[in-house]
């Protein structure tokens, strides 16, 4: 449930509403908008009667049910805005949102060594990455595929971040290793793989970083709401959704089925901002560049990319990865459409 606010509406006001619902055993979370202020209302509203609430104030110019599961995630939460989700890197602060420039994400699947991480970083940098992806610890599907180097490399990651200027975004795994991963990232990122561990959804959600949700591969978009719901339910506001391709009945010619259709759906549904990672999504580096296009003709508002120095011998996802040489030409390949949609920012129109 949500009070929609008259324009104008005086603080104290807002706050004594804040107070006398929270005495109703209710949870207000006051969201300030470009033109009104809401208040949107957590806990037991099944049973309030809207004309019951519209009553506690005249400044209350609407009261309104949110009829999805996923209430905070939910755009009408916001009645009908759009979030941000501010990070703050090296280089200054970067900002996620449907309104915003893109942003672009861009690295290994794994950090090997500090050669390669510090020469991918460099390379992403100039041609006009903002973060750095990296995995420090790295689920796969066989015990015997290479595991990540661990907390060594996210040493490997700061040393990276501090070099480049870049924010870095790499994916936890396990509770136990969440603050060893904030102290080194940007963005805390929760993989495919974990999208319904929600004992570390809740965990992830009480600590301040940003979040990035990637969409389970066999998820619906409602499950994949729920999971960010949980992350915001526990407190953290800012949560990047990051489709990277669903698990369909042909698997022979890509690795997943990239769902470009989530970008409108999503954009219908909730206000949190939306990433698209193509490598993951394909799985072959020759597909990337024309998936990675569509994501922004579409309205996506990030791009994940894998980028190796030497694909060949990565030590994961190298079929994937593109070279340096092939993401700066995607960079310029994207600035065509990204200028086209708006959605360019000058200083990397600059670059290239």
């Amino acid at each position: 449930m949500i009070l929609v606010m008259k324009i104008g509406s005086p603080e104290a006001e807002i706050n004594r509403i804040d107070e006398e619902l929270t005495n109703w055993g209710l949870t207000p979370e006051k969201i300030i908008g470009k033109h009104k202020v809401v208040i949107g209302l957590v806990g037991e509203t099944v049973d309030l009667d809207p004309l019951q609430i519209q009553e506690i104030s005249p400044w209350i110019e609407q009261v309104l049910r949110v009829e999805q599961p996923y209430k905070r995630a939910s755009r009408q939460f916001r009645h009908g805005e759009a979030s941000e989700v501010i990070v703050n890197t090296p280089d200054g602060a970067v900002i996620f949102g449907e309104n915003q420039p893109l942003v672009v994400v861009a690295g290994p699947c794994s950090v090997e060594n500090e050669e390669m991480i510090v020469e991918t970083a460099q390379r992403v940098k100039a041609a006009g990455a903002k973060f750095l992806r990296g995995g420090a610890y790295k689920p796969r599907t066989s015990p015997y595929a290479f595991q990540g180097h661990g907390e060594s490399a996210l040493d490997l990651l700061a040393k990276a971040r501090e070099v480049s200027g870049l924010g870095v975004i790499t994916e936890v795994m396990d509770a136990a290793e969440l603050e060893k991963i904030a102290e080194v990232a940007d963005v805390i990122q929760v993989g495919a793989r974990n999208m319904q561990n929600f004992s570390l959804l809740k965990k992830v959600g009480a600590q301040p970083k940003p979040v990035l949700l990637k969409r389970g591969m066999s998820s619906t978009i409602e499950e994949w709401l729920m999971a960010a719901e949980y992350i915001l339910a526990a407190g953290n506001s800012s949560v990047i959704l990051c489709e990277r391709g669903i698990r369909t009945f042909d698997r022979q010619y890509t690795r997943n089925t990239l769902d470009l259709s989530v970008v409108p759906v999503l954009r219908k549904l909730t206000h949190l901002p939306i990433m698209i990672d193509p490598s993951h999504g394909v799985g072959w580096a020759e597909f990337v560049p024309a998936m990675a296009i569509a994501a922004v003709a579409c309205g996506s508002d990030s791009l994940m990319i894998e980028v190796h120095p030497n694909p060949k011998k990565a030590l994961s996802d190298g079929p994937q990865s593109l070279t340096p040489e092939r993401f700066d030409q995607l960079m310029q390949e994207l600035s065509v459409v990204g200028k086209a949609v708006g959605r360019w920012p000058q200083t990397v129109a600059a670059l290239v």
